[in-house]
């Protein structure tokens, strides 16, 4: 398996243990791929959860450019959930896991196909 692949195994077995999510898989490697090279660089991989500034981040880049949504409170409501969902205390929030997540809380899965 190449470097990617094992990065996907890692963000599944995030979304099994940490999130009691099972993830698509085919969905989580195209997630993965949109990340583009950030998944391979420690700071860029991971969501600084503590920064308003990286969540504001979040809404713009990822929700609003990526998947195309309007922007409202709702956006940082469901960025909050999940936050929380994957563990508020948890050190290492991987930004695929998150887009992953993102995606499905809104229904987004056809940006990727």
């Amino acid at each position: 398996m190449g470097k990617r692949d094992d990065l996907i195994a890692r963000y599944a077995d995030d979304l099994r243990n940490k999130c009691g999510i099972e993830p698509d898989m085919a969905l989580l490697t195209k997630v993965t791929i949109g990340c583009g090279p950030a998944i391979y660089d420690a700071d860029a991989a991971t969501v600084a959860a503590g920064q308003p500034a990286e969540l504001e981040t979040v809404k713009n880049n990822f929700l609003i450019k990526k998947l195309g949504l309007a922007d409202s409170p709702a956006l940082m409501d469901a960025i909050n959930q999940v936050l929380d969902t994957y563990g508020r205390s948890e050190r290492n929030k991987y930004r695929a896991v998150v887009y992953y997540m993102l995606t499905r809380h809104f229904g987004k899965e056809a940006v990727y196909d």
